[in-house]
């Protein structure tokens, strides 16, 4: 268990070092997968198999929300994959910025939505377990990365300056589009709870020291705000080996 709780932190931390510096919108949303996939593995290394399954089932509807509203941008903005030639697209795709600001929110953690009821308690089980500073530490940079990443992604499609790419809002009137995305963000609104009544049917009551209970939405509120206030950062040429080291997912792949 000590090896996979190794791999499953590392795996959580690449990925998001490799999502915050890549371009590309279907890499970023693969890489918050794996990043995922990293918490589910870390969930069962300390013996939460429940859990891991409940993070499963919740990580599942609000992925599939990002890879649909992702579809669709990339339809509506000339079959372009680059997030630097968006910029500006919450004026011509609305109900998609909606739509996928929904399932980014729900993949921080944010409360009451579903991500929030899985991984904030394979969090706050995780700190009740013995493992030392460094494994908590990593698990909250892990947390913060994620924070990170959406962040950013949710600036340069939708908020941060137009890109110069094509975009048309053609795809809004298309039911076929839109219809799954709208009943995808249905469920990433309720499906955490419903979720949580069905597979554990007692309450689960978790008791920590206030500043562990609070230390996810103290990570993840922090992390959101370095991300808008160091926006140019990711641009600057300083970061070039940085970008290239993480742009190629730390040379793994070959």
């Amino acid at each position: 268990s000590a090896l996979l709780l190794f791999i499953s932190i590392m795996t959580m931390f690449m990925s998001g070092v490799v999502a915050i510096f890549e371009y590309d919108l279907k890499k970023i949303i693969a890489l918050s997968t794996l990043s995922q996939l990293g918490m589910m593995m870390f969930s069962i290394s300390l013996g939460l198999y429940e859990l891991a399954f409940f993070h499963l089932l919740t990580h599942a509807l609000f992925k599939a929300l990002l890879f649909l509203c992702a579809g669709i941008l990339i339809h509506g903005a000339g079959n372009t994959q680059d997030i630097r030639s968006f910029g500006g697209l919450s004026l011509n795709f609305p109900l998609v910025t909606v739509c996928m600001n929904l399932a980014n929110l729900s993949l921080c953690g944010v409360p009451f939505l579903a991500g929030f009821y899985s991984k904030d308690l394979i969090v706050e089980l995780a700190c009740q377990y013995s493992w030392g500073i460094f494994v908590l530490l990593m698990m909250f940079i892990c947390l913060s990365l994620t924070v990170l990443y959406s962040v950013r992604l949710t600036y340069l499609s939708f908020v941060g300056p137009y890109g110069g790419g094509t975009s048309i809002s053609v795809c809004e009137s298309d039911y076929s589009l839109v219809g799954p995305a709208v009943i995808l963000s249905f469920t990433s609104l309720v499906s955490g709870p419903i979720l949580s009544w069905l597979n554990f049917p007692a309450p689960v009551l978790i008791f920590l020291p206030v500043f562990l209970k609070w230390g996810a939405l103290f990570f993840v509120g922090v992390s959101l705000l370095v991300m808008l206030s160091l926006q140019g950062l990711t641009y600057s040429y300083k970061w070039g080996a940085v970008k290239k080291f993480s742009g190629l997912m730390w040379f793994l792949p070959w």
